[in-house]
């Protein structure tokens, strides 16, 4: 999927997620317990570097729920800065790595949540289907034992 899809699937990737966690999927035991905190947080700070206000004071996967909050309320805002870095080729901001395009951070964000959400489509497919918890089944269970 190119770019332009990423972006317009954004907003749809971040419901299918919170309709997810609504409905009592637990990301506990995957990593995205772990990556989605931190992928909603680093998109923060791109949003902030081309002109956002995103402030967030929660843990966890609550981290998404408090930034769909904030999208929503400045959603028109929030779109534009998203296409004017999408546009925008010279554009850098610093992180503890060094210096990065800011593009391509935006870019890496999008395609984590367009992921993210195929990952939590299949994982609600298992559940409804019956499927035991991944950390129950197969080699997990083997390796719990040992």
């Amino acid at each position: 999927m190119e770019v332009s899809g990423y972006y317009q699937q954004f907003e749809r990737n971040i419901h299918i997620i919170l309709d997810a966690l609504a409905v009592g999927l637990d990301l506990r035991t995957t990593a995205l317990a772990t990556s989605l905190p931190l992928e909603v947080y680093v998109l923060c700070e791109v949003l902030n570097q081309g002109g956002g206000q995103f402030r967030l004071s929660t843990e966890g996967v609550e981290r998404l729920r408090e930034f769909q909050a904030q999208y929503t309320q400045r959603e028109a805002e929030t779109e534009a800065i998203m296409r004017r870095l999408l546009e925008d080729k010279r554009a850098v901001m610093r992180t503890p790595e060094g210096r990065v395009l800011v593009k391509e951070m935006l870019i890496r964000r999008l395609e984590f949540f367009n992921e993210a959400a195929r990952q939590v489509n299949v994982m609600r497919i298992q559940q409804s289907l019956g499927s035991p918890p991944q950390y129950r089944s197969g080699i997990g269970a083997a390796l719990q034992k040992a």
